[in-house]
């Protein structure tokens, strides 16, 4: 992968795409800036070697159409304190006035484009709307790890047009993710949760080939339980994928792989704050109760087979765990691998959240900015984000 290390940027315009899509609350104030932060590295870098440099990012869905809602401005002006320095802001992505703004920007200064999904040509990877992305700078850099699995104009499109290299923050996370998969300690384990096998059949089956233990739990592990001929009351389920379930157990078999599910649970009668809630072994699930935490059995045996393993990827919580009382098993899991001595690396989104929420991250190997991405790669997708600093 070529870095930002292999190029000389004294006196260059760097256009870097940067994962900005940062969640704010009803006054657009910022509630967590995780994102901007992991892009700080590579920013001081660049200009540090003497280039102006020129931001874009995407925020929300704005569905092709400029949004007021969904402007960059306050982004802008948070990233402008962390770097203690003035972030100029830009009235459009594209255009005569940006491509001004860009030509007259001086060696260290940030120029912030407005959000690119303004446009509908980037999130079509158009070749016209690429090439007016494209004349703002003389190196395009991708450090945003998060969309690096969308073929967008701003993410791989571009790099038709410009010289590509990878940032920091891409670097870091490519490099970590393929040392788990190929350069593994054994034993090697993955966490997998969350709510639809659907999303993670491929998932499943590249890791059987890579891995030697998988736990699985969440809405997952309630359709492998029922796959195994488990009754899972008014659990989420995919009925329809019973079948590639069994398949996949199976095919652990023959592998020599062991798929570890739970053995007791936390039953409720509904999602709600104050629902009625129980622990059962997972034989005992009523018709009309439904799973939303792993129990301490449970918690107890995937602690310890954490405690036995070397590398261990998570993905995805173990319970409902936006309510307190189901997030026992997933705040669990996260103390297990912070305790664990292995290489442990969280795949972003709500596994990413639980480790902040404990004050845990100083404890994990790696935490992933991007979890869309981090299930692509580990699947064996080839992420077009990542692919144009290769070509």
């Amino acid at each position: 992968m070529r870095s930002i290390r292999d190029v000389e940027l004294k006196n260059k315009r760097v256009l870097m795409r940067v994962d900005f899509n940062v969640p704010m609350d009803e006054n657009s104030i910022i509630i967590d800036d995780t994102r901007i932060s992991a892009a700080i590295p590579t920013i001081e870098y660049i200009l540090g070697q003497g280039a102006s440099l020129i931001l874009m990012s995407h925020l929300g869905r704005p569905n092709g159409k400029a949004d007021a809602k969904y402007s960059l401005k306050e982004v802008a002006l948070h990233l402008g304190g962390l770097l203690n320095k003035k972030v100029l802001m830009a009235g459009d992505c594209i255009g005569p006035e940006v491509q001004e703004m860009s030509r007259q920007l001086l060696s260290g200064e940030v120029l912030m484009l407005e959000n690119v999904r303004f446009y509908p040509g980037e999130e079509k990877n158009d070749p016209e709307f690429s090439q007016q992305l494209a004349l703002l700078g003389d190196i395009f850099v991708n450090d945003a790890f998060g969309t690096a699995h969308r073929a967008h104009s701003s993410t791989a499109g571009i790099a038709v047009y410009l010289p590509a290299y990878a940032g920091f923050l891409l670097e870091n996370e490519v490099n970590m993710l393929r040392k788990v998969l190929e350069y593994p300690e054994c034993p090697r384990m993955a966490i997998l949760g969350g709510a639809k096998v659907k999303d993670k059949l491929g998932l499943i089956r590249n890791l059987l080939d890579k891995l030697d233990v998988l736990l699985v739990a969440g809405g997952i592990g309630s359709t492998f339980l029922a796959a195994r001929g488990m009754k899972v009351g008014k659990s989420i389920c995919e009925m329809d994928l019973l079948q590639e379930c069994r398949n996949l157990l199976e095919l652990a078999d023959k592998k020599h792989k062991h798929i570890l599910m739970p053995v007791d649970v936390v039953i409720a009668n509904e999602l709600s704050a104050d629902a009625t809630s129980m622990i059962v072994d997972i034989d005992a699930i009523p018709d009309d109760m439904m799973i939303v935490d792993i129990g301490p059995k449970t918690i107890k045996g995937f602690s310890m087979a954490i405690s036995r393993a070397h590398t261990i990827i998570w993905n995805g919580p173990v319970g409902v765990y936006e309510y307190q009382q189901f997030a026992v098993g997933t705040e669990a899991i996260a103390r297990a691998l912070a305790a664990s001595s292995a290489v442990t690396v969280v795949g972003g989104g709500d596994s990413a959240a639980t480790v902040y929420k404990l004050g845990l991250e100083k404890e994990i190997t790696h935490i992933s900015t991007g979890g869309g991405a981090t299930l692509e790669f580990l699947e064996g997708i080839e992420l077009p984000g990542v692919k144009s600093c290769e070509i």
